[in-house]
């Protein structure tokens, strides 16, 4: 599985460029994420499906209003009528050049996330797994289909996440899922300190 990540912004795509700098497996490009000769694009999106606002209007824009309608049916019958964060789905776009496009997350309802957030990580995290192990109606493993997936910045549109914080979450998202180095941690203070570094390099005991 190949990862390209689309940004405009140069904060953004600079950032992706040094963390990701020895990951053969991603790649950046600057401009927008419709040029990418993609299998799947991803909509950070919100837990309804609601598809009117940033990067989603746009997606609207591309493949129609039915991919909004398509992804609120999944999410109702599936999810029971709310996509968590740290969950994804797919629906197909109708369109040949990006044919799926994964909803994954990064807020329950628009808001500002800033710079404690998570919720990059475990929305990269739900897209890879779902990329890896889901299926398609039909049965057919998601793995057969999804060969290059193309991710915007997660949360750091309306969610405000930094930059620096975004690449490093998603970067944390790729290497646990894409490339097998996921460890579960042997402690509570292991697994605090590892919450802890998405976001900051100054860890602190979280429950005083």
């Amino acid at each position: 599985m190949q990862i390209v990540l689309a940004a405009k912004e140069n904060r953004l795509a600079d950032a992706w460029e040094k963390t990701f700098i020895d990951v053969a497996e991603v790649t950046v490009h600057r401009g927008s994420i419709f040029d990418v000769a993609c299998d799947a694009v991803v909509s950070p999106a919100n837990s309804y499906g609601f598809m009117d606002g940033g990067i989603d209007a746009l997606y609207v824009d591309r493949f129609g209003i039915e991919v909004q309608t398509r992804l609120r049916r999944l999410i109702l019958d599936r999810h029971h009528g709310e996509l968590l964060v740290g969950s994804a789905e797919v629906v197909e776009t109708g369109n040949l050049a990006q044919p799926f496009l994964i909803a994954a997350p990064t807020m329950r309802v628009p808001m500002v996330l800033g710079p404690e957030t998570i919720n990059p990580y475990l929305a990269t995290r739900a897209v890879l797994l779902l990329a890896r192990h889901g299926a398609l109606p039909t049965g057919e493993p998601l793995s057969n289909q999804l060969r290059t997936i193309a991710f915007p910045g997660m949360g750091t549109g309306v969610g405000r996440v930094p930059a620096d914080i975004c690449a490093q979450q998603m970067r944390t998202a790729i290497d646990e899922v894409l490339l097998g180095r996921y460890r579960m941690p042997t402690s509570w203070a292991e697994a605090s300190e590892r919450h802890q570094l998405l976001y900051t390099d100054r860890p602190t005991r979280l429950q005083y």
